[in-house]
């Protein structure tokens, strides 16, 4: 099994944060978490694009305003979510001094990642 579990994009029955701990990143589960979090993505970023369109219309309620933040607040939680998975799922450098960007570092310096 997999050491390092895996949080999903999604809560549990109470809201509490659910995780999966496997060490097949091709399981059903594992491939409904990743559909659910490209589906998350995807629809945060055609959320942007709407908000986009609404802010240039410069006629908007403030209902139409109060729910466009409700729903890019549940996109922003989604990508958040999303990303600290993802983090968390990258392989452990043995470097120990973080750099800027892995580019930053001279070759000679780059630590090897499991």
């Amino acid at each position: 099994m997999s050491t390092r579990p895996r949080l999903l994009p999604w809560p549990d029955s109470a809201g509490k944060r659910c995780y999966l701990v496997t060490d097949d990143g091709n399981s059903r589960l594992s491939r409904l978490a990743d559909e659910m979090e490209a589906a998350q993505l995807t629809s945060g970023a055609e959320l942007l694009g709407h908000a986009g369109e609404m802010l240039r219309a410069h006629k908007v309620s403030k209902g139409e305003l109060r729910f466009l933040v409700k729903c890019l607040r549940e996109a922003l939680s989604d990508a958040l979510r999303v990303a600290e998975s993802r983090g968390g799922r990258l392989p452990v450098c043995a470097d120990s001094e973080p750099h800027e960007s892995p580019d930053d570092a001279p070759e000679s310096e780059r630590g090897a990642c499991e």
